[in-house]
């Protein structure tokens, strides 16, 4: 499998250069670097050259940078039925630099572009319905990228009072606890609620 997947590498990096930069063997996988801005003549070469024909697209996600400039990997996963063979294109964007829309190769791609806008704030132009998918209207932020706080920004509830869902800042009730970070092989100097029937105290 990875001569083949090898062979296809230098083939499709040696057909689209300097569309595709490069490509990578790990795990029986290859992986394709392209630019942002070829991507839709790369995966439109991949559907339909024969050596290579991945027909379907699987997925599109991304990779949250947030230390790079462009800090997303857009990620497309593809198949091939014929060749029985799989590849994966990543590209590099930026919060404000936006994607082509790979829906004229690939129309299932509508839906995988929306999820990536809603999680990871990445835009497509040229899709013909750029909003939500997974989260609520008037949601606030990206909640996959890594500076997203862990609490959200809004709470979502049901009020027993109003007889309706509300929403509301989030705020934490949960007082800070103090924790004890010994090891329990060198034992506290309390005793722990429980304690005190292992040691036949509580009988």
């Amino acid at each position: 499998m990875n001569e083949t997947l090898d062979t296809l590498g230098k083939t499709v990096a040696g057909a689209l250069a300097p569309a595709v930069s490069g490509y990578a063997l790990a795990h029986d996988e290859l992986t394709l670097t392209a630019k942002a801005s070829d991507i839709v003549s790369v995966l439109r070469f991949l559907r339909d050259d024969s050596r290579c024909l991945f027909w379907c697209l699987i997925d599109i996600t991304a990779v949250d940078w947030p230390s790079r400039e462009r800090r997303f990997d857009v990620v497309y996963h593809l198949l091939s039925p014929k060749h029985n063979a799989r590849v994966r294109i990543k590209i590099e964007t930026d919060e404000a630099t936006p994607v082509s829309s790979v829906i004229e190769v690939f129309p299932n791609a509508d839906w995988y572009e929306r999820e990536a806008y809603d999680l990871y704030g990445v835009v497509f132009t040229g899709h013909p319905d750029m909003r939500r998918i997974l989260t609520d209207y008037g949601f606030e932020g990206h909640p996959l990228r890594k500076d997203f706080p862990l609490t959200g920004f809004v709470e979502v509830r049901y009020d027993d009072e109003l007889k309706r869902v509300v929403y509301e800042p989030v705020r934490l009730t949960q007082e800070f606890r103090n924790f004890d970070f010994l090891s329990p092989w060198e034992g506290t100097d309390y005793v722990l609620p429980g304690d005190e029937k292992a040691s036949g105290k509580g009988s």
